[in-house]
Order: structure tokens, then sequence, then C-alpha cells
């Protein structure tokens, strides 16, 4: 495996219009970072680009996390933040089975409506998971990815709701996770951080960040 990534960092500035626009929009976000990967992707350019992203706020700052085989900071309005830019290679280089790692994530926990069977074929609707169902979904879907968990810390995340006049109307319940864990599989970790974990990578969900666990 040849994994190819860069993350962009961006402060954002919350004096430029079309930050304030994105981070009321979770439409106009998407199409925002959509323009920093190439043009011409096909029907699935997301998934095609491997763009991923992640806001991170604080009391004072919003920090934008950007993913994505190749990433053209340029291409976004000058006033939109500064922004940092770097290649993952070395990470995925330093990846060892064995080692301990911090994490943070944000999910979109859900599990489908089990449908009774004169409905077969059909499928039900998705429902949110809260509380240990959450965490227990977090804890499953980590092990796939190769960690094995020593802590978590769960903060929930204001949900996404596109405007009302999107169609369909959406609305995506999402969780950030924090902690440490042990690598058991570097290559199903490596194929997690490139292609993100569960649902709603569109609106922020998926990335995972990874940096070395520090020792007392």
């Amino acid at each position: 495996m040849n994994p190819r990534a860069a993350l962009a960092r961006i402060r954002l500035n919350p004096h430029s219009r079309a930050v304030q626009r994105d981070l009321r929009d979770a439409n106009d976000m998407h199409r925002s970072l959509m323009r920093l990967v190439p043009d011409d992707l096909g029907t699935s350019p997301r998934q095609t680009a491997g763009l991923l992203y992640r806001l991170d706020e604080t009391d004072t700052t919003s920090t934008l996390l950007v993913q994505a085989a190749t990433l053209d900071p340029t291409r976004l309005p000058d006033d939109y933040g500064h922004t940092d830019l770097k290649d993952l290679t070395p990470m995925f280089n330093a990846l060892q089975k064995g080692i301990t790692v911090r994490y943070r994530v944000v999910v979109n926990p859900v599990k489908t409506e089990r449908l009774p069977l004169d409905q077969k074929g059909r499928r039900g609707k998705r429902i949110p998971l809260t509380g240990p169902d959450a965490d227990h979904w977090w804890t499953s879907r980590a092990a796939d990815a190769g960690l094995d968990l020593h802590t978590l810390l769960p903060t929930p995340i204001a949900a996404v709701r596109p405007p009302a006049k999107s169609s369909p109307p959406m609305r995506h319940h999402l969780v950030r996770y924090d902690g440490t864990a042990t690598v058991t599989d570097p290559d199903a970790l490596t194929h997690a951080v490139l292609n993100g974990i569960g649902r709603a990578k569109s609106y922020g969900a998926g990335l995972i960040s990874l940096a070395p666990a520090t020792t007392a």
C-alpha cells in the first residue's frame, strides 16, 4: 500500500462572509471545500478525491481540518483563513502494530431500523445512537479500523441541519470522540484514515486524526 493524502489545517477568519455562510449552511461548507480538489472527478467526486473534513471549535477559534489525496488551498477566498498544509506520508509510515496513539474523530453513530418480514426488501430508517449505545458503536468501528481503544471521551456536537430550503431536509447527529488506543492493524487503520469512518462524511464526520501518545 502506498497511501497518499494531504491535510490542510485552516484557522477560519470569523470576519469572512464566506466563512460565516459556510458555518451556517453545511451544504455551502461542502461546496466550498470541494473547490480544494481537482475538477471533473466523475459521479462521486468527494469519494474519488478522498475528501474528509472536521470542524474543531474552541471558545475563541474555529479550525477546519480538510483531508484529500491532493488539496489546493489557493482556490478558497483570500480572506477565508490561515492555512497550513502537510503531507501525511510520514504519519502513515510511522503506523506500526503495538504503538499507542491519541485519536480524535467526529462520527455519526446510527443503526438501521429493523422492519417486519412483510416489508422485506425495504430499508428501515436510520436511528441516531446516544450514550452507551453510541460508545459501543464507536468501539466496534474502531476495532474494525485497527484500533484497540484504551479510553474514549464523548462530546456531543451540534447536529448538522442544512437550511429548510434543502430538499430533502437532513439532520445528522454527530459525536466527537477523543482518547488513546493501541494500533492492532496498521493497514486497516491506514484505510480508515484515507476513507473515513461511518456516514455523513459530506457533513463533517469520519475524519480521524492520530498523534503519538505522550507518556508521563
